[in-house]
């Protein structure tokens, strides 16, 4: 079965990060299946210039068409331009990947509004059925409702157009039914990476790991640091590792001498992921004090390290975190986190580092994700 997948985030030029987590998903699907990827994306730089990018090496067959953005500062102007650059790259797009892989069986739109579109449009021409996977946070923090009406009447459309729509988590899915976006949706989750790695030993008492993009008002660092401040007096040997970067990061390197804990809190930027399961696999715990997480790959990458992990109730880590493998807190709530981090370094010795990675190894493994999808492929492409 040849399908395509049509993201709105990527691994691109832009950010090598950016939409990760659907790349592990195409990868999962192409282990049985014939997969291409067709993103499209514009580049502010003011040197870009439209190209395509084909690579495939790994897996799926990855077409990324990139066109120069406009910067114009009236978005009157802006966005209108930017559309139609848009729409002449996924249509060039389109004609390299069909010339070269032929016409798809099934499409695969990730996250509105324009691959929905696109794929919506295909499907008007060829026949071809869609479905559509979400997993943005919009829906979650009110961005969603302050959309213009038109693009909040054309998301109902879409959705209820495709033939299958999922969902990240049933936190997501259940937000989507409530907003009147959907009567149904199926829950396949990203791809936990690291559970075909060796088990490592239980980590020091005390070392404790954060993974995020250094945006405060949605990862909720300075909670973190306030709650280390907090824990120093009693755990002189509790220590911070931060693995991320972002707009916050200096005022939070600021906030952390302030507090008087720098000296315990290491800054390491952005790592490959690789390189994260590496530090996950020292590490004693992982903290996500986020305020919403449709998903958190981070939380299903600590436990499949065997790491207990303290999570916020913000979404997709409910589904991860039990009393065997960690703790689950209020949302903003830094008294609640330092009684878990305290906890955790009273119970070091009684977490089991096979039984966490347990929790997670069937349900979100590579293969589990991969037949998920699959399966709703074979639906989809027979009306079922």
């Amino acid at each position: 079965m040849h399908v395509l997948f049509i993201p709105k985030w990527y691994p691109g030029r832009n950010d090598p990060q950016l939409g990760d987590f659907l790349r592990k998903q195409a990868i999962a699907v192409s282990r049985t299946q014939q997969v291409t990827v067709l993103y499209v994306l514009g580049l502010k730089d003011p040197d870009a210039v439209a190209m395509n990018e084909l690579d495939a090496s790994d897996g799926p067959w990855e077409l990324r068409c990139y066109f120069k953005a406009s910067t114009h500062p009236w978005a009157v102007f802006r966005q209108p331009v930017n559309a139609w650059r848009h729409l002449r790259a996924t249509r060039k797009g389109w004609r390299q990947l069909t010339r070269e892989r032929g016409i798809p069986d099934v499409l695969h739109a990730h996250i509105l509004l324009r691959p929905a579109l696109f794929a919506w449009v295909i499907r008007r021409i060829h026949g071809i059925p869609f479905l559509i996977s979400e997993q943005s946070s919009e829906y979650l923090n009110g961005t969603f409702e302050a959309r213009p009406w038109w693009k909040k009447w054309l998301a109902h459309r879409l959705l209820r157009s495709s033939n299958e729509v999922t969902a990240v988590s049933d936190y997501l899915g259940d937000r989507l039914k409530a907003l009147g976006l959907v009567d149904r949706y199926e829950v396949v989750p990203n791809v936990v990476p690291g559970t075909d790695r060796p088990l490592p030993p239980r980590g020091e008492k005390g070392r404790f790991l954060m993974v995020a993009d250094l945006v405060d008002r949605i990862k909720n660092v300075s909670g973190v640091l306030r709650a280390l401040a907090t824990l120093v007096a009693r755990y002189p040997e509790v220590r911070l590792t931060i693995i991320g970067d972002g707009p916050d990061r200096d005022r939070l390197e600021q906030l952390a001498h302030q507090l008087n804990v720098l000296d315990r809190v290491t800054f390491l930027g952005r790592l490959a992921n690789s390189d994260v399961l590496d530090h996950m696999g020292r590490t004693g715990a992982v903290i996500i004090n986020s305020h919403v997480e449709t998903f958190s790959v981070v939380t299903g990458e600590g436990l499949a390290q065997g790491k207990p992990v303290i999570a916020t109730r913000c979404g997709g880590p409910i589904a991860f975190i039990t009393s065997e493998n960690g703790f689950l807190i209020p949302v903003n709530d830094d008294s609640a986190l330092v009684a878990a981090m305290a906890r955790l370094m009273e119970q070091w010795g009684t977490y089991d580092p096979a039984l966490i990675r347990a929790s997670v190894q069937d349900r979100f493994g590579e293969r589990a994700v991969g037949q998920a999808f699959v399966n709703l492929y074979e639906r989809v492409r027979h009306g079922r």
